[in-house]
């Protein structure tokens, strides 16, 4: 750790530098791997402070042991220091090439119609709350309402350190089971979501894209309504006519700013699709893509005939089905990491 200091505290000195922003791309180098080493240094740096505390509570314990209130702060701060050495141990396991990164994520509906379009506003809902529990912050670059309730499909950008790393986890396809609030029968019925999530890549990442490739469409936003909506035909539809991926961004009023947001979500999609392509190793992170339907998910939400959130992966339950829907899916995610981070590397030499 205190050679992880000394770097930071060099680059510190760098990026203070006027001719800093000489050099762009190698400044933008310097920033990224400022904010690896701070990940690491500021946490530790408080659990080092927090120790120094401790050490004059127990000095302070040898002078009179039954102060209580001592005791009890002196619990409490042992208690935090556990907490935060959880924390460093587990990000450990996020060592993969784009696990700081930002993430794209997107969902989209499955087997199920009304129901599956309910369930991905769900599912947005849960990892809205998730994201703002981490302290990330998320945006919203497209999405589609359902034909009558719901979403068919969002994606959203989801900005913090190790958000790719942490979400990762999360992709596939995820089942419910409850009761419908759709059907005057009150019967019972299973719905899918599919979540995809790739990393936001680095502005010196080089992908290169033929404008001539490119087939650029204007729309206008199909947002749910009131004064936010587009009157203007802003969003924007770019498909890759070589790959036949289609990126769309409608969340700015300017068209301009739109199609600089595609372009970002196309840059990473191709990204992803070359490093699959050249190296095996992806293949763990990104995982295989299934069928949005039975036999293919990840995790079953089952709110009826009783309450049971499992991972089918990891074999994680929990009964508390509304603490998950909040947000509380981080043993989930843990536990696919401990479980990933224990499979052995590719071989190398096959490749």
């Amino acid at each position: 750790m205190a050679k992880m200091s000394d770097e930071l505290h060099k680059l510190d000195q760098i990026m203070a530098s006027h001719e800093f922003w000489d050099d762009q791309i190698e400044a933008r180098k310097v920033i990224d791997r400022a904010r690896v080493l701070r990940a690491w240094v500021e946490p530790w740096n408080k659990i080092k402070k927090a120790s120094q505390e401790v050490e004059g509570l127990l000095e302070l314990l040898e002078e009179d042991s039954s102060d209580n209130s001592i005791v009890n702060d002196l619990k409490n701060d042992l208690e935090a220091i556990e907490q935060q050495l959880a924390k460093l141990e587990f990000k450990k396991m996020l060592g993969g090439e784009h696990d700081i990164n930002n993430a794209f994520v997107t969902i989209h509906s499955g087997a199920g119609g009304t129901e599956a379009c309910d369930w991905v506003s769900m599912l947005y809902r849960m990892y809205s709350r998730w994201i703002e529990n981490q302290g990330f912050s998320l945006t919203v670059t497209d999405i589609l309402p359902g034909d009558e309730a719901g979403i068919k499909s969002v994606t959203f950008l989801v900005e913090g350190d190790y958000a790719f790393g942490y979400l990762k986890a999360e992709k596939g396809v995820h089942r419910l089971v409850r009761i419908s609030p759709f059907d005057a029968n009150k019967r019972r019925h299973t719905s899918f979501a599919s979540l995809d999530v790739i990393p936001e890549v680095d502005e010196e990442v080089e992908i290169d894209i033929n404008a001539d490739d490119l087939r650029i469409d204007t729309y206008r936003s199909s947002g749910a309504g009131g004064q936010h909506v587009n009157v203007t035909d802003s969003a924007v539809r770019i498909t890759h006519m070589p790959t036949g991926i289609v990126v769309q961004c409608q969340n700015e009023r300017s068209q301009h700013k739109n199609k600089a947001f595609a372009l970002k979500i196309l840059k990473s999609r191709l990204y992803e699709l070359h490093t699959k392509e050249q190296e095996e190793k992806f293949k763990s992170q990104y995982g295989e893509k299934d069928d949005i339907a039975w036999g293919s998910q990840i995790r079953s939400y089952v709110m009826h005939p009783y309450s049971m959130v499992k991972d089918h992966r990891t074999k994680v339950e929990t009964s508390n089905v509304d603490a998950v829907m909040d947000g509380q899916i981080d043993e989930f995610i843990e536990a696919f990491l401990k479980m990933s981070k224990m499979k052995p590397e590719p071989d190398k030499k096959n490749k």
